[in-house]
């Protein structure tokens, strides 16, 4: 910022006059001619003078010159001179904040409240997370050819980078060499982006600037490389010191506090959840769940490791450390609290994920697969919540994909009847995505024969026939896609049941057929789900070969008689109607 010039400094004149600092380098100026000296600084205390009334000395002159230019006073003169004055780093700033139409101020408001004083990994992620917004934004104004935005939004850039740099080098511990050649390659980009940006604003010739262009997406490319490379090892090293925090404490507020810390990381997504799992958090969490003096802290560490194993290496860390056996003991525990064992259940859920193609490789669950399928089982039986019944039977849907035996065991566990009773308790079963579970698990198990009359005994064809018939309560996208799942399920769970005689006799006599129909012959029912739409046509196809007196001519030649891809591609091109 300017200051009032000092001794020995030269002073402009300015619009309105000179300030006292002006007339005081005038007289050691003006020493050659004393009495001019004296004579000016004479009508100058003159003029500072009020006259009665309040007026002031203006119409007093010198010759040749009016006395009112040297009135003004120099704080004011010089808060003035300052609204015609730029600098750099005030430019910097004006430029990160345009004035436009356009949402590109969001990021400059996500820093509004800034990270606490000592964060350092709430000052990575809120920086990082901007930073990669702004490399997104300038890549989409770089594909439209609006050089103007390209350059302002690079100078932004360049401001979120160096303090990203500076403000994590005060807070954070001793930095490494490796970092500080990062840091250093960064901003090198950083200029050089700016600088070739600000070039581009002066070439009016296509194809020069089609050249530049290039360079500038490459140099883009390259400053992203090297702010994922600096960002991926200033979040491992804070990562390394809360794993060694929990691996070292014994104190349970301590790690009550760092466990949760490496919660919030986990929520940022998998690139976070992969530091995690290699830099020692599945072993460290392990730990912890190993330890009666933590038990309290038994929910919280399985709800971290549950969102650890999202990705494969937290799969692996977690088969290294006899992950699966820890959590077998802890579902057959009955002295666990029913949230330590719904947290276990959501890890189990995790690791068997259908999704982990790795988890195909877990020999040591196959082990204790039986300990815990009837753990998971009596949860469900005794669960006092919604949620806690959809962590458990999230897990056992899991695991009757992931080995055929569970549907065996799940068979002459009785889980039909517990599954089938909860879906009347609103308390338990109250969300498609609950449904979606124990519709999953009757679809798995409905492979095995001797299913079907427990199927039968329970009432179980009526439920699945209220499934084809699920719909959404608040249309959210998620909860759209649920509906469409039970619906799709429940109608491969009623093909596959149909085998039977008497599942078939009571489906039609419940009237699934004509639901069927409807669902495959208009869109909105299964809301243009083609999925929905090909289960539903063989579902159908196999109860028409049963009882094929439940259905209209029209219905037979369009929907059974001609071949399936056939019969898809009529339904599925039919509009609705509202004439």
């Amino acid at each position: 910022m300017r200051r009032p010039p000092g001794n020995g400094e030269a002073a402009s004149e300015g619009p309105g006059g000179w300030g006292l600092w002006e007339v005081q380098e005038s007289r050691r100026l003006c020493c050659a001619d004393h009495d001019c000296c004296q004579q000016a600084l004479l009508q100058i205390g003159i003029n500072m003078m009020a006259l009665p009334g309040g007026r002031h000395l203006d119409s007093i002159t010198l010759p040749g010159q009016r006395l009112h230019l040297m009135q003004v006073d120099s704080v004011q003169r010089w808060m003035e001179d300052l609204k015609l004055m730029t600098e750099c780093e005030c430019m910097c700033v004006l430029q990160a904040k345009p004035i436009s139409l356009e949402d590109d101020a969001q990021s400059d408001l996500i820093l509004a409240g800034g990270p606490g004083p000592g964060d350092p990994l709430q000052l990575l992620l809120k920086r990082g997370w901007v930073i990669s917004t702004e490399l997104r934004r300038i890549g989409q104004k770089l594909a439209q050819d609006r050089w103007a935005r390209v350059h302002s939004m690079s100078v932004r850039l360049t401001c979120h980078a160096r303090s990203m740099v500076s403000e994590y080098s005060a807070v954070s511990r001793s930095s490494s060499q490796e970092m500080g050649q990062i840091e250093k390659l960064l901003m090198e980009k950083c200029s050089e982006l700016s600088s070739v940006t600000e070039r581009c604003l002066q070439v009016e010739n296509e194809h020069v600037l089609k050249s530049m262009k290039a360079c500038v997406s490459e140099t883009l490319s390259m400053l992203g490389q090297h702010f994922g490379q600096l960002l991926e090892l200033a979040l491992t090293r804070e990562v390394q010191a809360l794993v060694r925090k929990i691996d070292a404490s014994d104190n349970i507020y301590t790690t009550e506090s760092t466990t949760g810390n490496l919660f919030s990381l986990t929520q940022e997504g998998a690139p976070l959840c992969r530091i995690i799992a290699k830099e020692g958090g599945v072993v460290a969490l392990f730990k912890v769940c190993r330890q009666d003096s933590f038990r309290c802290l038994y929910p919280q560490a399985l709800r971290t490791l549950a969102s650890i194993c999202c990705v494969e290496e937290g799969v692996h860390q977690l088969e290294k450390v006899d992950g699966v056996l820890c959590l077998a003991n802890i579902l057959t525990d009955d002295s666990h609290s029913e949230a330590t064992r719904a947290e276990a259940a959501a890890v189990v859920a995790q690791v068997t994920s259908p999704h982990l193609p790795v988890t195909q490789h877990l020999s040591s669950f196959l082990e204790s697969m039986e300990e815990i399928v009837t753990a998971l089982v009596k949860l469900c039986q005794e669960a006092s919540s919604g949620e806690v019944f959809l962590l458990a039977s999230a897990a056992l849907a899991n695991i009757t994909f992931f080995d055929t035996m569970a549907c065996e065991m799940l068979l002459q566990l009785n889980a039909i009847r517990v599954l089938l009773e909860a879906c009347s308790d609103k308390q338990r079963v109250d969300t498609p995505y609950t449904r979606d579970q124990i519709v999953t698990i009757l679809a798995n198990m409905s492979v095995l024969e001797q299913c079907a009359s427990d199927i039968i005994q329970e009432n179980g064809v009526q439920l699945i026939m209220g499934m084809l018939s699920e719909k959404p309560r608040s249309g959210t996208p998620a909860e759209v896609a649920a509906c469409e799942r039970v619906q799709q399920k429940a109608a491969v769970t009623l093909a596959r049941l149909s085998r039977d005689p008497d599942v078939a006799r009571e489906a039609v006599r419940l009237s699934c057929m004509s639901r069927l129909i409807e669902l495959c012959r208009s869109p909105s029912e299964r809301n243009s789900s083609d999925a929905v739409l090909v289960a539903c046509l063989a579902a159908l196809r196999r109860l028409a070969g049963v009882c094929p007196e439940g259905l209209q001519d029209s219905d037979f030649q369009q929907l059974v008689q001609p071949r399936l891809v056939d019969s898809f591609l009529l339904c599925s091109n039919m509009e609705e109607s509202f004439v």
